[in-house]
C-alpha cells in the first residue's frame, strides 16, 4: 500500500500549501486559478483512482484474466476435439475399408467352397448316374438274356410240338430239347451278323 502512503504524503503537503496560502489572501479576484484546489482536485483524484484500481479494477482484472484463461482452454479443447473428430473419422473409414475387405474375402471364399461344394456334388451325381445306368444296363440285359430264354424254351416247346405231329410220335427228350436250341442259337448269330 505504498500509494495509499503517497496520496497521504500529497494530502497533508496540500494541507499545508493551504494553511500558509489562507493567511495572505485578501479579496478574491473574480477569475482565478487557485492552485491549493488544484492540487486538493488532482490528489483526490489520484487516491481514488488508485483506490479505485485496487479494488474494482483488481476484481475486474482477475475477472478478466480468469476469462480469458476459460475461453483459451476453450479453444484447445475445441482443437482436441476437432483432432479427435479426424481421428475418429479416419478409424472409422479404415475400420470400414477393414470391414470391406473381409467381406469380400469371406464372399470369395463362400464362392470357392460353393463350387468345390458343387463339383464335387456333380461329381457324386455323375457317379450315382454311371452306377445306375450300369445297373440298369445290367438289369436291362438280364432280364433280355431271362426273355430270351423264356422265349427259347416256348419256341423250343413249340417245335417240338410242331414236330411231334409232323413224326407223329411227341418229342420230349432232352436230345430233341437240345438239337432244337441249338438251331436257335445258330439261326439267332446268324441273324446278328446279318443285322
Amino acid at each position: 500500500m505504498d500509494t495509499l502512503a503517497l496520496v497521504g504524503g500529497g494530502v497533508r503537503q496540500v494541507a499545508t500549501l493551504a494553511a500558509e496560502a489562507g493567511g495572505a489572501t485578501a479579496e478574491p479576484e473574480p477569475f482565478q486559478i487557485n492552485l491549493f484546489w488544484v492540487i486538493v482536485a488532482a490528489t483526490t483524484f489520484i487516491f481514488f483512482f488508485l483506490l479505485v484500481r485496487e479494488l474494482a479494477f483488481s476484481g475486474l482484472v482477475k475477472t478478466l484474466e480468469e476469462r480469458r484463461e476459460r475461453i483459451e482452454q476453450g479453444l484447445r479443447d475445441a482443437e482436441q476435439a476437432r483432432r479427435d473428430r479426424e481421428s475418429a473419422e479416419q478409424e472409422r473409414l479404415a475400420a470400414l475399408q477393414e470391414a470391406r475387405r473381409e467381406a469380400n474375402e469371406i464372399i470369395n471364399r463362400a464362392q470357392k467352397v460353393a463350387s468345390e461344394t458343387r463339383e464335387q456334388d456333380i461329381a457324386a451325381t455323375r457317379e450315382e448316374l454311371g452306377r445306375m445306368r450300369d445297373r440298369a444296363a445290367a438289369e436291362i440285359d438280364a432280364e433280355k438274356q431271362r426273355a430270351i430264354a423264356e422265349l427259347r424254351a416256348e419256341v423250343t416247346d413249340l417245335a417240338l410240338a410242331a414236330a411231334g405231329r409232323v413224326v407223329g410220335d411227341a418229342m420230349t427228350g432232352d436230345r430233341q430239347r437240345k438239337l432244337v436250341a441249338d438251331f436257335l442259337a445258330e439261326s439267332s448269330a446268324a441273324g446278328g451278323t446279318n443285322n
